[in-house]
């Protein structure tokens, strides 16, 4: 009892310290508006673009003293991102932020710092040398939130070893649609399985709070449904029910704000046809009223100003500025024509489109993110933290994280064994675009926006023939790859394929280079046809082809898998990509990546495995629902049986919860890791029930021969779904849960009855 009273004790007089700390903090907010004219409050909600203030313009360098003054003395901007130019390392980078502070906090009237985003998706993306982890669809194959979280841990570090203290990252968005060009930066297209990777991340990235000087301010973006346009080129407008849109798309977002997120950058199109960046009903009565978010919005490139030119929603900047500052957003990520934007704002002031209180509102998150980051206390790059740049550990990170997310897709048996893992002592061509490329390992925020510049990439960073050749030996390895990937001789049979007569087997890697956003759209999702063509010329030579996928976003390979004696998918693996796939080519590893979205087998079928029953259940005997492979196929070189599903009950009620076990042995000869998956289906419901849903996972290691009960516990939040009413509700009715192929069936019951 003493103990018990002791720990309420110091509960309760830490939370009086918190509440005494934010009073402070709200009573020098309050201060310093009441100082600030209207035009140092408009400065504070403007983000720059670096080009705006370096000596070199778009080419970066240092800050130039005049336009940096012009920035901060003459229009009081707030805000910088992007990077001081290509290569630029942590040096640089401190350095850069030294001097934009300096003049922020020496020069300026109210000495009110600046802080400075960049967009670290997977490692500090224009930090020299950072290490740089697999994208999040990697990430989200290997199915371990903790090792997400330390990969945000590692990134948060390296970005505030870089002097930046805000990462515009995690991306919140469910991948179901692939012809996306930002794809590769989501975490899969089920509601759980991002909501648990997105969870994580945001905790690794502030930890135990902004103003360690290993944690970052994270942004879960791109609020809400981005990720979904229905043409599937980047920045275009989806239609989504307000069912679907709580039911999938919210839950992300809400589990980002209760893990302390915070800030937010909006969707830069159109939900059923009104503009994100306009809609109050999404941005402030869902955001704030209902989610109960009260940090700072910001939002993404030049987006107020598309609410004129490219949504016509208004008739001049100045409305268009009006429509999304009373919508919600608190900054403008503007990003280069800031006088006109602080000019605009102040005339939607001066003409009453915008009141003064709600730009007070505005800049009291803008100031108030400040203060959580400690920027008030030391706006410089913290003493010491060059320390926490380019760790040993973070490389070997890397690695396991690339080694986790490795997806073995396929691997037939020929002479009765299995094509992988391929012998030490075989003669290997090793051919395709993807084979000598760094960009196809990598993809978009690496180094540069695109990640295409292989100049920039460090030494020790191998392309996929590299690691293979250190793996077996050069002697044993023929390529003719170029670093390149759209050279012509990379798909070119007669140049790619010579030598091929003389060797055991082939690795062929095709995939996508790099791209980023828009510059990634594409109209079909059908592997290039040069790559196509390369395959099937490479398996009429009678050798088994191994196919390596090195993409960023499903590409069908439809036409050639039959063909194929093995297929890895290495999505967008990162740094240390190329050694993990070699260890698995060769078994120094054995796979355990899962597939976080169904890979398509058709452009006309882009279905998710959570689909309704008419769009995924076989009807009149067709295949509705016919993908090269299924959401969760990953093979191992082990062999893992399922059985023994079991449940403590047969029906449980209200706040009833239900035990579900399984077990799990390894029946093979290596030693591996295996996601255990559980799935719940509502046999009917008051709205058309999903398919099956994942609710429960978890990764498990067994050694060779070794078995163990994996348990799950579900209740009724897990069984619950979005009424007609727009209300989440946990109805009446029959389920079946369903582990590795196996079903029971349960009821659940409730005060609450069937429609």
């Amino acid at each position: 009892m003493r103990r018990l009273l002791l720990g309420i004790a110091v509960f309760f007089i830490t939370l009086n310290g918190l509440w005494a700390q934010n009073a402070k903090v709200d009573r020098k907010i309050r201060d310093l508006l009441g100082k600030m004219t209207l035009e140092e409050k408009i400065g504070q909600m403007t983000q720059v673009n670096y080009s705006e203030i370096g000596e070199k313009g778009w080419a970066g360098g240092m800050p130039a003293r005049d336009k940096l003054r012009k920035a901060l003395l003459e229009y009081h901007v707030g805000s910088i991102l992007n990077t001081p130019g290509e290569g630029a390392d942590a040096v640089m980078w401190r350095e850069v932020i030294r001097k934009i502070q300096e003049m922020a906090v020496t020069e300026t009237r109210l000495k009110i710092p600046v802080i400075y985003g960049v967009d670290a998706i997977h490692g500090v993306s224009y930090t020299a040398n950072s290490t740089l982890f697999p994208h999040n669809i990697g990430t989200a194959a290997g199915r371990d939130p903790e090792l997400a979280k330390k990969i945000a841990q590692v990134t948060a570090a390296e970005t505030r070893a870089s002097g930046i203290r805000w990462n515009f990252d995690p991306v919140l968005g469910l991948g179901r649609q692939p012809l996306w060009p930002r794809f590769e930066e989501t975490f899969g297209e089920d509601v759980l399985l991002v909501t648990e990777m997105g969870r994580a991340t945001i905790v690794g990235y502030e930890g135990d709070g902004l103003k360690n000087p290993t944690a970052v301010a994270s942004c879960m973006k791109h609020y809400i449904g981005y990720s979904v346009p229905r043409n599937g080129k980047d920045r275009t407008g989806a239609y989504i029910s307000d069912i679907d849109l709580r039911e999938r798309f919210l839950p992300p977002f809400k589990a980002a704000v209760d893990a302390g997120a915070t800030t937010l950058m909006v969707n830069s199109a159109a939900i059923n046809d009104i503009p994100v960046h306009a809609d109050k009903k999404l941005l402030t009565d869902l955001l704030r009223d209902e989610l109960g978010f009260g940090g700072l919005v910001v939002t993404d490139w030049e987006d107020i100003i598309y609410l004129k030119d490219k949504h016509r929603m208004a008739k001049d900047n100045v409305h268009a500025i009006a429509l999304a500052i009373n919508a919600g957003v608190d900054m403008s990520m503007v990003p280069m024509r800031y006088v006109e934007f602080c000019e605009d704002l102040k005339k939607a002031v001066d003409m009453g489109l915008v009141s003064e209180a709600r730009i007070d509102e505005a800049v009291t998150r803008v100031l108030r993110t400040k203060f959580k980051l400690g920027l008030f206390d030391n706006p410089y790059p913290e003493k010491g933290v060059e320390d926490n740049f380019g760790k040993p550990e973070y490389a070997e990170l890397a690695l396991e994280a690339a080694r986790e997310s490795v997806t073995l897709l396929k691997n037939d048996t020929l002479l009765g064994n299995p094509v992988l893992p391929l012998a030490k002592d075989m003669k290997i061509l090793v051919a395709g675009p993807a084979s000598n490329s760094l960009a196809a390992l990598h993809g978009s925020w690496s180094y540069t926006h695109w990640g295409a510049k292989e100049n920039l990439y460090s030494k020790a960073t191998l392309t996929l023939k590299e690691a293979i050749e250190k793996k077996v030996g050069k002697e044993n390895v023929l390529c003719q790859a170029v670093t390149d990937f759209h050279a012509q001789a990379n798909t070119d049979p007669a140049t790619a394929l010579k030598g091929i007569e003389g060797v055991d087997a082939v690795i062929l890697c095709l995939g996508e280079g790099g791209y980023a956003e828009k510059g990634g759209d594409i109209n079909e999702l059908d592997l290039p046809a040069e790559q196509i063509s390369l395959a099937k010329v490479a398996a009429l030579y009678g050798k088994p082809v191994v196919l390596v996928l090195a993409e960023g976003r499903p590409r069908i390979v439809r036409e050639i898998e039959p063909a194929m004696a093995a297929v890895l998918d290495a999505y967008r693996p990162g740094s240390k990509g190329a050694d993990a796939v070699a260890d698995i080519l060769f078994g120094d590893h054995n796979p355990s990546g899962i597939l976080p979205f169904s890979y398509p087998k058709y452009s006309g079928n882009i279905t998710t495995y959570d689909g309704k029953f008419d769009t995924v259940s076989p009807r009149y005997g067709g295949k509705p629902r016919d993908v090269q492979w299924d959401f969760g196929h990953g093979l191992s070189y082990g062999k893992f049986e399922l059985s023994e599903l079991k449940l403590n009950s047969n029906s449980i009620r209200g706040g009833q919860k239900l035990t579900v076990s399984v077990k799990v042995t390894n029946t093979g000869q290596m030693d591996g890791k295996k996601t255990v998956e559980l799935y719940t289906r509502d046999l009917w419901a008051s709205v058309a029930p999903d398919w099956k849903r994942l609710r429960k996972f978890k990764k498990i290691v067994l050694k060779a021969g070794e078995s163990q009960t994996v348990s799950f516990v579900i209740d009724r939040n897990d069984l619950s779904f979005v009424n007609r009413d727009l209300k989440r509700v946990t109805e009446d009715g029959d389920f079946e849960v369903m582990v590795g192929g196996m079903t029971e069936k349960f009821t659940y019951q409730n005060s609450g009855k069937r429609l």
